[in-house]
This record gives C-alpha cells, structure tokens and sequence, in this order.
C-alpha cells in the first residue's frame, strides 16, 4: 500500500492508535488520542481523520459507540512504514547469549531453545520448524559398535547429526564393520534418498561379500533418518500464552489457530527452503497463510548451515503483537544460531549504552 494515500497527520493517528491498541487491547476512541501530548489537533479533527482512516480500510469499528481497532490493512501499513526499531536491553541480549552459548549437537535442540527463549522474552507462543529439505543428503558416516549384532549408525548432514541404533541378523566381526563404513561413506555421501537405488545396494553389498546382511538394515536407518529429516517438523512453546489475549477468547477462532498449528503443514508451507534474504518476515491475518491465522500475526526468520536454510524460528500472537520487540527477538536469535551453525560462538552483542 503506497505511503502516498496516507497525510502526515493520518500516519500519526493510526500509528497512535495501533500503539495504544497493542498496549490496552481496547478500541482507541478521539478523547484518549486528544490527550496525546504529540497529536496537537483537536478532537473533532481526530474523529475526521479517524473516519477517513476507516473508510480506507486502515480502521475497523467492532461496535457502533465504541472506538476504532487497526484492520489487518492498518497492521501491514504500521509493520511496513510506522514501526520504530526495538531496542534489546542489555539484559535481554545476554540472557540469549548465555543460553545459545552451550551449543548442543542437534539442530532441534538449538531451535527448541531459541524458540523457548522467544516465548519468555516476548511473552507470545513461538514456534519452532525444521523446513521440509527437497535433497537431504549424508555429509559423513560414523558408526559405534555396542555388539557383535548392534551398533549405532551416525549420520552427520552439514552441523546436524543423527543417530539410529540398527540390530544386525548375524554377528559382525570389527574388520567388517570398518569395511561396511568406508564403503556407506564412498557410496553414500552427497546421494539423496531418490538415488539410493537398487544398483547402489547390490554394489555395497557385493563390496561386503559374506558380511552383505548388514546392508539391508543398515539402508533403512538411512531411509528412516533422511525421510525424518525431509519431511519438516514442528515445535511449539507457550501455547498457553494465546490465552492471555481476549482475541482468543473467542473459542472458535483458538480453535482454528491450533487447528493451523497442529497441522504442521500450514505452517511449513510459508517456510521457504532457498531464501536468499535474511530479513524478518511477517504474515498478518489471512496474507497468503492458513485460514486459522485470521486476527492472528506469525513473525518468522530463517536460520541457515552455510547457503542452506535449515530451519526458522518464528512468533504467533494476535494482529496487535508488539512488532517491535518481537522482530527485534527473532533477528537476534536467528543471528546467534546462524554463528552456532557456522561454527563460530556468538559474538558479544553490547547493548545501549547508558
């Protein structure tokens, strides 16, 4: 929507009243924003512009006395044009640093933190997701041996890695299992699970000889992972906090967001697997996303190994989220799991200064 259509004095209004509608959840009627020290027009002024505001599709009026409530439009209009930078305290930055600072060995893990984090700093359910990947495939092999019948596969795909404990059918000597990983490591690596074909499998197990029963049990834990790993995935934290807002006291309307959430795929499918961009991006209402996010706002980045994107940590909450602050938490979280995943600590961001 072009800044165009709007005058300097609309911008101010609806930018005081989408404030003051984030901070009470109550419609902003002319008398509050009259007594705005930085509006210096009169009330009936206010009520012009307000009912222009509206008839633009920027306002919305829930009741007939009652005061105006931003639309999804007027939401947009604020995220894309009015919204001021959100400052992190220093407090808040370190609290991220200290707890991404132990980096744990699996991507879920470090995204299951962030995504907690997010929850208690903003005060909103977060979401961690984990985006379908279109050719998942092995980095490295390493296996463990428990047993002469058991071991565990080790599957490293860039910084993540996996493990599946596989049960052989027959014992396997030390010198076979050195063998079974040079050969999974040749043969394997860099292959989607697409191209593990029939031919790849009667060339391992030609390479095995009497040990060729270790193959079979050992291709579907590849299977197993790499489907687990393609196929997307999905966490949340502080589900309860939806209902702190009188937004979801209305029980349909929850009904449908959770509908939206549980249903993974709603959520997936907005989350690119090859973005170029770094920015924060930001779903308001029905804005190409699920039916169930109608007066409901998802603020999303992507985290990346390198060129790929691995995962996103993300913030749902009410059309009226305090953008700000919330943009501000998942850019600084997905920028401290970026250096985790490019092996590097997180750097020591300093806060304002004094």
């Amino acid at each position: 929507m072009s800044e165009d259509r709007l005058s300097a004095r609309k911008k101010q209004i609806l930018k005081a009243i989408v404030d003051a509608h984030i901070a009470y959840g109550e419609p902003v009627g002319s008398k509050y924003l009259a007594s705005d020290k930085q509006l210096t027009c009169s009330s009936a002024t206010i009520r012009n512009e307000m009912a222009e505001l509206e008839a633009m599709g920027y306002l919305e009026q829930p009741h007939t006395s009652a005061g105006r409530v931003p639309s999804e439009l007027g939401y947009r209009f604020y995220v894309d044009s009015l919204l001021q930078r959100y400052s992190m305290t220093v407090g808040e930055i370190e609290r991220i640093n200290l707890n991404l600072r132990h980096k744990l060995s699996e991507l879920d893990q470090i995204l299951s933190e962030a995504s907690r984090l997010a929850s208690n700093l903003t005060n909103y359910t977060a979401i961690a997701v984990k985006p379908r990947q279109s050719a998942v495939a092995v980095t490295r092999f390493e296996c463990v041996r428990l047993g002469e019948h058991d071991l565990i596969l080790v599957l490293l795909f860039g910084s993540t890695v996996k493990t599946k404990n596989v049960h052989l059918p027959a014992a396997l000597p030390e010198s076979a299992q050195t063998l079974l990983l040079a050969a999974l490591n040749e043969s394997l690596v860099g292959v989607t699970v697409e191209q593990i074909n029939i031919q790849r499998i009667m060339e391992l197990e030609r390479r095995m000889g009497e040990y060729a029963f270790a193959v079979d049990p050992v291709i579907k834990a590849v299977y197993a992972v790499i489907r687990e790993l393609d196929g997307g995935d999905l966490k949340v934290e502080g589900l309860n906090h939806l209902l702190e807002y009188p937004e979801y006291a209305d029980v349909g309307r929850l009904q449908r967001l959770l509908g939206s959430i549980e249903n993974k795929d709603d959520i997936l499918n907005l989350i690119p697997t090859d973005a170029s961009s770094d920015d924060v991006n930001i779903y308001i209402g029905n804005e190409d996303g699920p039916d169930g996010m109608q007066k409901s706002a998802f603020v999303y980045r992507t985290v990346k190994d390198g060129d790929r994107v691995v995962g996103a940590i993300g913030v749902i909450g009410p059309c009226r989220m305090d953008y700000s602050k919330v943009i501000a938490t998942v850019n600084q979280l997905a920028e401290d799991v970026n250096e985790m995943l490019n092996l590097s600590e997180p750097k020591k961001i300093e806060g304002p200064k004094e």
